[in-house]
């Protein structure tokens, strides 16, 4: 059995970038827990029924997913860059050493969104063999609106080199992403069903699968 940690900068970017994947984790008996990096706030602009929305939304995510523990750093949202960076590193280090996962799904690197960068740094920070002895593989995925507009050129640019079938688990996600209201949109958004099904069918050709998502392994330590 394994232990997964999915680590997503905002709610919604653990479905979009590996919902299909953390279902099939779940069907094949893994435990999968769940860390949210940032959280809305009053003072960065969020209203109250936005918050309660949201946190709704979250708890509703759960149930479908089955998380074995969810985690929450509840940094401003949008706001990363404000927080030291030794403060963000602690606070995740700090989730991985209690669910101590073999598996660490994380982010592109070279995603637009500020949030995405830093919470990629911030887990590398946290990847060292002799402080986080329990991760044996590590990888990134990609996240529509984010991953896909980036510009800068060459290392910046998703590669990916593991593939996932999830055929199986095509609708599911689309339903999950369904429960974050206003997240989704009119085609062609990038949020959208038939965008989700278009990369899933994309990265399905280049791996001889219906549907599948990719990553870019980043680490692997094989015992």
């Amino acid at each position: 059995m394994n232990k997964i940690l999915a680590i997503a900068p905002h709610p919604d970017d653990e479905t979009l970038g590996c919902g299909g994947t953390i279902l099939k984790h779940k069907k094949e008996g893994d435990k999968v827990h769940w860390l949210i990096v940032t959280a809305m706030k009053e003072n960065i602009g969020y209203s109250v029924n936005k918050i309660r929305q949201r946190s709704t939304e979250i708890e509703k995510v759960i149930k479908v997913y089955g998380f074995s523990s969810v985690h929450q750093c509840a940094f401003p949202a949008t706001m990363l860059d404000a927080i030291p960076m030794s403060e963000i590193v602690f606070k995740i280090g700090s989730v991985i050493k209690k669910v101590q996962p073999n598996i660490v799904y994380v982010p592109f690197y070279g995603d637009v969104h500020s949030d995405h960068r830093i919470v990629f740094d911030a887990v590398s920070s946290c990847l060292k063999w002799f402080r986080y002895p329990s991760i044996e593989r590590v990888l990134a995925y990609e996240t529509l609106s984010e991953t896909d507009v980036a510009l800068a050129p060459s290392t910046s640019i998703f590669h990916p080199n593991v593939f996932i079938d999830v055929s199986k688990f095509l609708r599911k996600k689309i339903d999950i992403m369904k429960l974050y209201k206003g997240e989704m949109g009119t085609f062609p958004f990038p949020r959208s069903k038939e965008a989700i099904c278009a990369l899933a069918a994309v990265r399905g050709t280049a791996s001889g699968f219906k549907a599948a998502e990719a990553f870019v392994l980043l680490k692997e330590i094989i015992k």
